[in-house]
């Protein structure tokens, strides 16, 4: 169907086809997988509560692995880091879509306190652990008042990727060894994860793609629940609510 358009005082017909390709001119389709997503309205509510549940689990074994590794107790850590949070949304009004839990950028300088206090009873290298945080903290502070000061795009100009990659590179590196510790009690449900989480990652379509971790957990459990690997006495025989 055709209809007439005025244009430059000349009456000329356009398609109906011809009128809607150059309303969306300029709108970009988003598809699953192939744009980042920058905005939760681009996605189905039921895609962006998958996305949000791959984001705690991906989350979770960093906010459990560090109190592991520490002598932390897990309970506190995590009713602070959803306090942490909840606070930190409540300044920020919700502009930043960050989660705050434990960091392993601490466990570098945790390392380095640790041989410096030996023959110490464990309950008082935690406090000198506790106040290398706490500087560091303070640190932490300082340089975001700086970074405010005077603006994001010039101090980002000194954390290109070639020097914000290694740092992410050596932190890996460095829960390696842990890892692998893991994964020697069961090898064949390890290497299971590791192959969907690959798989979905590089050949996966649509929502799949960006779920691997998600995908990985679900067919890892499913592997275990099959082949009897699966054990659920410390979940039935544990407390839902319990006081840390």
């Amino acid at each position: 169907m055709k209809k007439k358009v005025k244009e430059n005082n000349e009456t000329i017909a356009v398609s109906d086809d011809k009128e809607r390709s150059s309303q969306t001119k300029g709108k970009k389709t988003v598809r699953l997988g192939d744009e980042p997503i920058y905005d939760l309205s681009q996605i189905s509510p039921v895609k962006a509560l998958l996305l949000g549940l791959q984001h705690m689990f991906a989350m979770f074994g960093a906010t459990v692995l560090v109190p592991l590794l520490t002598g932390l107790d897990v309970s506190t850590t995590l009713l602070m880091a959803g306090a942490g949070t909840l606070i930190f949304h409540l300044i920020t009004r919700g502009k930043v879509p960050a989660f705050l839990g434990s960091s392993f950028a601490f466990l570098g300088g945790y390392a380095a306190v640790a041989p410096l206090t030996d023959g110490v009873a464990d309950p008082e290298k935690l406090a000198y652990a506790g106040g290398g945080v706490a500087v560091a903290g303070l640190v932490y502070i300082i340089l975001a008042g700086l970074i405010k000061a005077f603006g994001v795009q010039r101090v980002m100009r000194f954390f290109p990727p070639v020097v914000t990659g290694p740092i992410i590179i050596s932190i890996g590196l460095i829960l390696a060894p842990t890892a692998i510790t893991n994964c020697q009690t069961d090898w064949t449900l390890a290497l299971v994860a590791i192959i969907v989480v690959i798989v979905c990652n590089i050949w996966g379509r649509g929502m799949i793609k960006i779920i691997p971790v998600m995908m990985g957990i679900i067919v890892a459990y499913l592997f275990a629940l099959v082949t009897g690997s699966l054990d659920l006495s410390t979940v039935t025989t544990g407390r839902v609510f319990e006081v840390p």
